[in-house]
């Protein structure tokens, strides 16, 4: 139901004002403790703005990694969470893509059943998959390596499949049947005429694999056994618990740290982002 008249217009931003500022209070209670001391980040009851604003804990917290972490800075897991994020993305990108140009596009014997298979496999919870997924990267020789954390990535994801292939559903046929009147093969129709066209929709994978590698935190804890190979997320485990407690300040630092690029990610992407999502599905 639209609200009507300046007086509903008003108590609907207020309540979107209110909503806004509860989800923000985390990320204010995080940049504020990462700029007190020590002795500042335990007070009762808590003290919501520094005495003094503490910028070397962004300093300590990036370039002492070594005394921190115990063996290796902080920066060599933002390198190694990057090079994930950027196979990973990769790989999921061309392997949704081209799997939900064949659901939308090309018509074959059990399109609709296997598609149905493929969504149905949403519906089976991690967890009942991580042993089987341990046993067999094991037998690979793949634990303690990058490889299962990037690889499957490569095979497509059945969420993936489908938000791609309702945005393929929305592009005209008419285009595809113009480009094979011009000579164009299938594939050339897919690289050269619905790829161009549905950039918001692969902008928004993207973004989902990027964020969900970028905090993934149960993965690397499953197959990275090198401290070496730790990322951002896991790395931060090490910020507690040094010498009998943990130091809050250095892990909130820490913490803005990794928070930030995805922020700044969201801001430069957010138009494309809420244009992928608005028109995928129009279309059945």
């Amino acid at each position: 139901m639209r609200a009507k008249g300046p007086l509903s217009h008003a108590a609907l931003h207020m309540i979107l004002l209110g909503g806004s500022f509860l989800f923000l209070f985390p990320l204010f209670w995080m940049l504020s403790t990462s700029l007190k001391p020590i002795e500042e980040t335990m007070l009762t009851p808590p003290q919501w703005i520094p005495s003094a604003l503490h910028f070397d804990n962004y300093l300590k917290a990036v370039t002492h990694g070594r005394e921190i972490l115990g063996y290796i800075p902080f920066l060599e897991y933002g390198k190694n969470t990057l090079l994930l994020c950027a196979l990973g993305v990769v790989g999921t990108v061309i392997s949704n893509a081209l799997i939900a140009y064949g659901f939308a596009r090309l018509r074959w014997p059990g399109r609709n059943i296997f598609f149905g298979i493929t969504l149905a496999t949403m519906m089976i919870p991690f967890p009942v998959l991580m042993v089987p997924m341990f046993v067999l990267f094991r037998e690979l020789g793949w634990v303690g390596t990058f490889r299962p954390l990037w690889i499957p990535a490569w095979f497509g994801s059945a969420f993936n499949i489908f938000l791609l292939r309702q945005f393929f559903l929305t592009i005209p046929r008419e285009l595809s049947d113009a480009a094979v009147v011009d000579g164009c093969s299938e594939f050339q129709v897919f690289r050269h005429v619905i790829l161009p066209l549905s950039r918001p929709a692969l902008s928004v994978v993207a973004l989902f694999y990027f964020l969900f590698t970028w905090n993934d935190f149960l993965g690397p804890l499953i197959y990275l056994t090198d401290q070496r190979m730790f990322t951002l997320s896991l790395g931060l485990q090490f910020y507690q618990s040094q010498h009998g407690g943990t130091e809050w300040h250095l892990l909130m630092a820490a913490a803005t740290i990794v928070v930030l690029p995805v922020i700044v990610l969201f801001f430069f992407t957010q138009r494309t982002f809420i244009q992928g999502i608005a028109l995928t599905g129009m279309k059945g």
